[in-house]
């Protein structure tokens, strides 16, 4: 029995010393920083990858704790758990990222494990601390991390980053307030197309340096959204006013040029701002109220800021809920026509023309006058398929008044908002439904402004022209001399004008000498281009009397009747007939 454990020994021992060998040779030669501690974690020995690692020499950081190696005291927290819970969990190892003090540079980031290594006696374990560099793998992480949050461009912060400030902003302590600014640069087409993309995002990185130093107290939160669209955010105790103060502050910096290869760039900005308490709405409100004050700004000629107005904005939502259902409503037939009667100055009781428009009979707010949905039309794309059907039952009520009334029927005069006079299928629906209805081209009136002439690229009058040329009558809305003037200089098929405006508003009153010469050069202008000559906005019947002294022709308005509903009309034509 005795020579079976010598025999064992003889062979354990070697076998036991060859692993001391091996793991000494791995312990000094491996790439992975080692230090061995005792049980209160103090290091007993560092090998050289350790101590190259960390910029000291491996013997010099025998005796300190593993805890000291941490740079700052949460790093050396996260060291000391890691320990805690080796020693009293079931735990066989802890990892973390932390960042480790260095000799002669400064600190560097490394990956930990700790882990136990047992001990020669049986049941006994000591840490060890392993650890390997982190610091490419860090910083690359650190880069990914501030391109998913930065603008690539400005340096700011992007829409993503902006949106979770946000939500944490609003989710403070009540009693605090909150400042949201839009804020876009105006015409900056204009420098991306003159000057190059280049010139652009050299001017946008500009932009965001102003901002950035204007905006730096209130907790100051400035983001690029996209394009040349900005946000700031703005929290604590702030005041309209001094949002205010800033905003124009920072408009007077981006006024200043910026120098580009010998080009003075100055850019204006709009801004919408809105100054709430926490917990007053959410972000979408928010939001809403932002983007809504910008557009009012940008509306107001640029270069401006508005301020978010809650009731302002509770009217626009009712008018927008109009534009909303227009659609709806042609559909299910809630339009109408109304008429305005246009009468002979010189025998009242004859008609001249009778102008057809649109009402809306909305079935919660009742009539609706055009001037109330026209502009929202304008922004829905409703403005063709009202006009189409404006035209279209126009024509079919002339067409029952020449039934009727034979010659003694009135021409029907038909306004053209300028996006449906441009539009290329206007003069064959015109034709079609003149000859649908067997209706002479001359039986048609159509009404358009100079503001409508003068279109840049010719489209309104190209249209005019054809239509004249179809036979019917085109009709110019003139306030004053250049509109008049608009005639000869280009041509225009026009044989009827309609005064509008303070020209004849300024007779209404009293009889106004300048104003009398006035519309007298006019009327004198008109006759020499051959031209009949109405009035609109006629009040009463001095006012008529006074502008039919002067030369006015026909007239309609109030003197007469401010509208007429088709029942209406088809009693004055009646007696207009007998």
């Amino acid at each position: 029995m005795l020579s079976v454990v010598r025999d064992a020994a003889a062979v354990a021992v070697p076998a036991h010393e060859a692993a001391v060998r091996r793991f000494a040779a791995l312990y000094s030669a491996s790439p992975v920083g080692i230090a061995l501690a005792d049980r209160d974690g103090t290091i007993v020995e560092a090998n050289a990858a350790l101590g190259s690692f960390l910029g000291y020499r491996p013997e010099s950081l025998r005796g300190k704790k593993i805890t000291e190696l941490g740079s700052s005291d949460r790093d050396a927290n996260y060291l000391r758990i890691g320990l805690d819970e080796l020693k009293e969990t079931e735990l066989d190892r802890y990892r973390h990222r932390v960042l480790l003090d260095h000799g002669e540079e400064v600190p560097v980031w490394a990956d930990v494990t700790l882990a136990h290594l047992p001990g020669d006696a049986p049941g006994t374990e000591y840490p060890v601390l392993m650890v390997s560099d982190a610091n490419e793998v860090h910083l690359l992480q650190e880069t990914l991390r501030h391109q998913n949050v930065h603008d690539p461009l400005t340096g700011l912060a992007n829409s993503s980053s902006f949106q979770t400030k946000l939500e944490a902003s609003l989710g403070t302590r009540s009693g605090e307030r909150i400042a949201l600014i839009y804020l876009d640069i105006d015409g900056f087409k204009v420098v991306n197309d003159g000057l190059g993309a280049g010139f652009g995002d050299k001017v946008l990185r500009g932009v965001a340096r102003k901002l950035a130093a204007v905006f730096t107290e209130h907790d100051a939160f400035v983001a690029r959204l996209s394009g040349d669209g900005f946000a700031i955010l703005l929290h604590g105790s702030v005041s309209p006013n001094e949002v205010i103060t800033l905003v124009e502050r920072a408009f007077e910096d981006l006024r200043e040029p910026i120098y580009l290869e010998g080009n003075g760039i100055g850019v204006s900005a709009s801004a919408g701002i809105v100054v709430k308490d926490v917990g007053d709405g959410g972000a979408e409100d928010l939001l809403r109220g932002a983007e809504i004050a910008l557009h009012r700004a940008k509306e107001r000629g640029k270069a401006q800021w508005v301020l978010f107005d809650p009731e302002l904005d509770a009217r626009d939502r009712s008018r927008y809920r109009l534009g909303a259902v227009l659609a709806g409503a042609l559909e299910n037939g809630e339009f109408s026509l109304i008429y305005q009667p246009t009468v002979k100055l010189n025998a009242p009781s004859q008609l001249a023309a009778v102008n057809a428009g649109l009402r809306w009979n909305h079935p919660e707010q009742g009539e609706l006058d055009s001037d109330e949905f026209y502009p929202l039309a304008a922004t829905t794309g409703m403005t063709i398929p009202l006009g189409r059907w404006l035209l279209t039952e126009s024509l079919a009520a002339t067409a029952r008044w020449r039934e009727r009334f034979g010659e003694a029927a009135p021409d029907v005069c038909v306004r053209l908002p300028k996006r449906l006079a441009i539009d290329p299928d206007l003069v064959l629906l015109i034709k079609e439904e003149l000859d649908r209805h067997r209706l002479p081209a001359h039986s048609l009136r159509l009404c358009t402004d100079g503001s409508s002439i003068v279109d840049p690229n010719g489209e309104v009058l190209d249209s005019l022209s054809v239509l004249s040329d179809l036979g019917a009558q085109l009709v110019l809305t003139v306030s004053g001399t250049s509109d008049l003037e608009l005639i000869p200089q280009y041509r225009l098929p026009v044989r009827h004008i309609i005064l509008s405006g303070p020209v004849v508003d300024s007779l209404a009153t009293d009889e106004d000498e300048v104003a009398s010469r006035h519309l007298a050069h006019l009327i004198s202008r008109a006759r020499e281009l051959k031209l009949r000559i109405g009035a609109e906005g006629v009040r009463h019947e001095d006012h008529a009397v006074r502008l039919r002294e002067l030369g006015v022709l026909a007239a309609r308005g109030a003197f007469v009747s401010e509208s007429a509903t088709g029942d209406e009309v088809d009693e004055l034509i009646e007696r207009h007939a007998n």
